[in-house]
């Protein structure tokens, strides 16, 4: 089955069961294992040796995998410490106080999720936190939340160069007449789902305007008070604690300081403070490098800013990892099933298939064309 059509079928699968069941796990699981058993010709112990060995140690084993792996765990880290020291119910209150409309608290919403463009799963951990509370003053649905949220984080996220959807991209690039960091940001104008989503949520969000499931739950926001519909009205508030000495700048200075010190890390991997010019330096960079660089000097600024600012206790900074790494998790889960996934295909020859020159150009002159001469 090695180079036809059949290669296709384990992401064929995990994308049409994730659409379908809404679940990422078990839908990128089934994927795996369909292409473990096409591997090897439907041998289950050759399956499971191919899943294991060629898909999930490989995955996990590879140089730029770990490096975009410890930038998570890291992103993790810094959120459990802005949470815990206060920095993200200061932001809250902050805009508690200045936010008087459900259109502003929206788009308050918006411009923080535009602001920490570094990761999505790092973006929807703070905005969620943050704005919560904002968003529950002004009567506006979980639901709505979680849909602003998440229509902001991702979008962002794969449309900034320097984030880890850049980071993830550009490392499965074939380095050819241009490197993956280049490719990325040249194709950012026709990242049409990313340009076209913010656009459509700036649109609902201005003209106050919802349509289906979203709209029964917006209007028992506003008219009952229900910011659930569902019934499940756990919260999960008692994440972010209140520190009256915290300030607005608790959180704002380590994102700043963050972005900086990535953006300084991937220009030094590149060679940037070596003599290598700044276009050049950034487009020939490694983010899986120059991304966990940054974010370690932002993380031990981190520490040392709350530490002098009292606001943590060194027990309580240490408790932060644990919880940091925690959080990631999901993250981490997805990541190692999806590369998993990418091994299992490569092995079915995918890039082969698709990639395969016709029979007419392979039929053809190899003088005629360059396209030609390769077949």
């Amino acid at each position: 089955m090695y180079g036809t059509i059949w290669a296709l079928l384990p992401p064929i699968i995990a994308i049409a069961l994730a659409l379908i069941t809404k679940e990422v796990y078990s839908s990128l699981f089934l994927g795996i294992l369909v292409g473990g058993l096409l591997v090897a010709n439907f041998s289950p112990v050759g399956a499971l040796d191919t899943i294991i060995n060629d898909g999930l140690i490989s995955g996990v084993a590879d140089a730029w995998n770990v490096g975009i792996f410890l930038f998570l765990i890291l992103l993790g880290i810094i959120v459990a410490l802005m949470n815990s020291a206060g920095g993200s119910a200061a932001f809250g209150r902050w805009a508690e106080s200045h936010v008087k409309t459900r259109v502003g608290a929206m788009l308050a919403t918006i411009l923080l999720g535009v602001l920490i463009f570094v990761d999505d799963y790092f973006n929807c951990l703070t905005v969620g936190s943050v704005m919560r509370p904002v968003t529950d003053g002004h009567r506006i649905s979980r639901a709505k939340l979680a849909f602003i949220i998440d229509a902001t984080a991702a979008p962002i996220c794969m449309i900034a160069p320097i984030s880890s959807w850049a980071a993830a991209v550009s490392g499965i690039v074939d380095e050819g007449v241009m490197s993956g960091t280049e490719l990325f940001v040249r194709a950012i104008p026709w990242n049409y789902y990313s340009l076209l989503t913010i656009v459509f949520l700036l649109g609902l969000t201005l003209m106050k305007f919802d349509y289906g499931p979203m709209r029964l739950h917006e209007m028992n926001a506003q008219l009952n008070g229900d910011l659930f519909t569902t019934g499940e009205s756990s919260n999960t508030a008692d994440e972010v604690a209140s520190n009256p000495r915290s300030r607005v700048i608790d959180l704002l200075l380590p994102v700043v300081v963050l972005i900086v010190c990535c953006v300084l890390g991937m220009l030094y991997v590149g060679g940037f403070f070596s003599g290598v010019p700044f276009a050049e330096a950034f487009a020939d960079t490694d983010a899986s490098v120059g991304l966990p660089w940054g974010s370690m000097i932002a993380l031990l600024f981190t520490f040392v800013y709350f530490f002098c600012r009292r606001l943590l206790g060194f027990k309580q900074a240490m408790g932060c990892i644990i919880k940091g790494f925690v959080a990631m998790v999901p993250a981490l889960l997805i990541l190692t099933f999806a590369v998993t996934l990418k091994n299992i295909t490569g092995l079915l020859g995918a890039a082969d298939y698709v990639w395969a020159p016709s029979a007419s150009c392979c039929r053809s002159s190899p003088r005629s064309s360059p396209r030609t001469a390769r077949c």
